[in-house]
């Protein structure tokens, strides 16, 4: 992949910097992919390790499931290569590659009932009555559908008809499991169930499974490594605690849980000035004065007594949210994000004390100064100014 890829996997917060080192199974090289006049992946580099558990996250268009289509050969890219244990499968037909697919849409075969669509595949392969007979069962009880072989496929439920389709895909043993959204069409406490039983069945099967999908919670939930994708590029890759604590630029913070994210400015080393004050931090590495992105997550501002020695403000709204309250607080001319265990009520004055290891300092980057229109929202029965990306730490309105 050259020392170029090595030094960019590596800037994403993904890659060893001795590649050898790596357990690739698939890697995309320099992928790009164009319809018509739109570029829908720019120049994609990743790798995916064997027994992995790999999400592709991110909104609506970012090109994540184009990019699983060419792993499963449903789509070629316009340029670069998919490499399959270090050769090149691009001329590859889908039923060549060592690779099965679930989509959203089950599409399974409503004439047959369960086994009868779980076993297809092997029917396919022309494999003996008892084999196939064997390894239906075996999928059966991988799948918690045991004793459920003879009934209709359209007598089940989403997520029973889900399972069948997870067990029709991984009966055929393959090396790597393509998940498009499969949990889409599932209610939110089924999605949350399903999530756990999808994890549990790639550590038990010990393959390798590449999902695809828009939700957070579900790419935090089951993944070894998250990569987070926008506008047909990749932009960062890790682990979820990574991702989440660690994100590498504005687009990411604010697309992986709730973020407030403030204009600051880096003094030096370990110093970063925002809403007019001066923090310690745990961060090095920028120019003397550089403007940067400062992310503060909401869980991580202590609400404390008001003080002058802190940033203060007035408490402008409360949600309870079962294991905390939300609010939004009005202070030093922005309007924050926080969560606490402790409820502080409406209009009163609180302290807001951050940790420098809590504060989270990032290059400016073109999402976060394309983003920089503001709106107005009411809160309260006041109006405020925030930015159009929807993160909060807003200027308040004059």
């Amino acid at each position: 992949m050259g020392n170029n890829t090595a030094e960019f996997l590596i800037s994403l917060g993904r890659g060893c910097a001795d590649m050898s080192g790596c357990e690739h199974l698939i890697d995309l090289v320099n992928v790009d992919k164009v319809f018509g006049q739109t570029t829908v992946l720019n120049n994609i580099n990743l790798y995916i390790r064997r027994n992995e558990f790999l999400t592709l996250l991110g909104p609506s268009g970012c090109g994540k499931t184009t990019t699983l289509r060419i792993i499963g050969g449903f789509e070629y890219p316009t340029q670069g290569d998919v490499i399959f244990e270090g050769k090149s499968i691009l001329k590859l037909p889908p039923y060549r590659r060592h690779v099965n697919t679930v989509f959203q849409k089950y599409a399974l075969f409503p004439n047959m009932n369960v086994a009868e669509n779980i076993a297809f595949g092997l029917k396919i392969k022309k494999m003996s009555g008892s084999v196939i007979s064997e390894k239906v069962e075996a999928m059966l009880k991988l799948v918690n559908l045991s004793g459920y072989g003879k009934r209709s496929v359209a007598s089940l439920s989403g997520g029973q008809q889900q399972r069948v389709a997870i067990a029709r895909a991984l009966v055929n043993e393959p090396r790597v499991l393509l998940l498009d959204e499969p949990l889409g069409a599932l209610d939110l406490q089924l999605r949350k169930e399903m999530q756990i039983e999808l994890k549990n069945m790639q550590r038990k099967l010990g393959i390798t499974f590449i999902y695809v999908t828009h939700d957070q919670e579900e790419a935090l939930t089951m993944s070894d490594t998250v990569a987070v994708m926008n506008a047909g590029e990749v932009q960062q890759i890790g682990s979820p605690e990574d991702i989440y604590n660690e994100p590498r630029n504005a687009f990411v913070a604010n697309f992986i849980g709730e973020s407030n994210i403030l204009d600051g400015r880096m003094r030096e080393d370990y110093r970063v000035e925002f809403a007019d004050r001066l923090f310690n931090c745990v961060d090095k590495g920028f120019r003397d004065n550089e403007p940067v992105d400062v992310v503060i997550r909401p869980e991580d501002i202590k609400i404390v007594p008001a003080s002058e020695e802190l940033l203060f403000g007035t408490v402008r709204n409360v949600i309870f949210k079962g294991v905390h309250y939300e609010m939004l607080i009005e202070g030093a001319g922005y309007l924050w994000k926080a969560q606490s265990t402790v409820m502080s009520e409406t209009g009163c004055r609180v302290g807001m004390d951050i940790a420098p290891d809590l504060i989270h300092v990032m290059r400016k980057s073109e999402y976060s100064v394309n983003n920089e229109t503001d709106r107005a929202d009411e809160i309260g029965g006041d109006m405020f100014i925030r930015p159009r990306r929807g993160i909060y730490a807003a200027r308040v309105a004059n």
